[in-house]
């Protein structure tokens, strides 16, 4: 199955997979342990043709991305990467050998595969109530929307917001189901907290609008909920189109 989390992610950090391959060498050499990720093994995890990385390789992807392997869209648990105080690689998982990756099977379209393409650059925009401030705020993001069958990944530009964002999403006919995770900036309001929950989404017969509501918690951890959309912006992903988009989106 193609990887179109991992995908979304190196594009929305506006990167070649070329660019990927070297930034991943650069986060290996800055921890101690080297690697030789090449533009042709980014090909292989986007493709599916390995699906899951080596140790040496989850913990500069994890450095590179700043997100978690699990996150990373692979098939398979893939062994958590860290490194010893004395600057040796290792993992937590027994395994074989030290360097061994998986082979995944060729994936098709499910049945429940969409006609309409949703790839593209998106405005994501939200609503939620904060009870500490005592008022309702709206979150918006510029988004890069992959879709491989019924799937769709969307990772918002890195500059479009100071909290980055990751959906994924199931399309059965109109119906848009999945879940959403943000991480606050550091210095923000909610000091760096994580938020994640479910979405339930309607698409437009045009396919330029997707709007329902999300499902998560708050502080507190209870429930809480509100009004998503998704409206369309550019069926383009290339780097020109990324960057034109990677800005503040306007709050309206």
């Amino acid at each position: 199955m193609t990887n179109s989390t991992l995908q979304a992610i190196r594009k929305g950090l506006l990167l070649s997979q070329d660019e990927f391959a070297r930034a991943l060498r650069e986060a290996g050499q800055r921890a101690g342990v080297p690697n030789d990720a090449s533009k042709r093994l980014v090909q292989r995890w986007e493709s599916g043709e390995s699906a899951s990385p080596r140790p040496v390789y989850a913990r500069a992807l994890e450095s590179v991305t700043g997100l978690p392997i699990t996150e990373l869209g692979f098939a398979v648990p893939v062994p958590a990467a860290r490194v010893t105080p004395n600057g040796q690689g290792g993992h937590d998982v027994a395994a074989s050998g030290p360097d061994f990756e998986v082979i995944a099977p060729v994936a098709h379209a499910g049945k429940n595969a969409t006609s309409t393409n949703y790839s593209g650059i998106w405005l994501s925009r939200y609503e939620y109530y904060s009870s500490g401030r005592g008022d309702t705020f709206i979150g918006v993001h510029y988004v890069l929307v992959l879709q491989h069958g019924d799937r769709l990944t969307a990772r918002s530009l890195p500059g479009s917001s100071d909290s980055p964002l990751t959906m994924d999403l199931t399309v059965d006919g109109s119906v848009v189901t999945g879940t959403w995770v943000e991480q606050t900036h550091k210095d923000g309001y909610y000091r760096g907290a994580r938020y994640h929950g479910a979405i339930q989404m309607i698409a437009e017969p045009t396919g330029r609008k997707i709007s329902g509501k999300w499902l998560g918690f708050g502080k507190e951890m209870e429930v809480n909920s509100g009004p998503w959309a998704l409206i369309f912006q550019d069926a383009s992903t290339n780097k020109s189109t990324m960057n034109k988009y990677n800005k503040r989106p306007p709050v309206e």
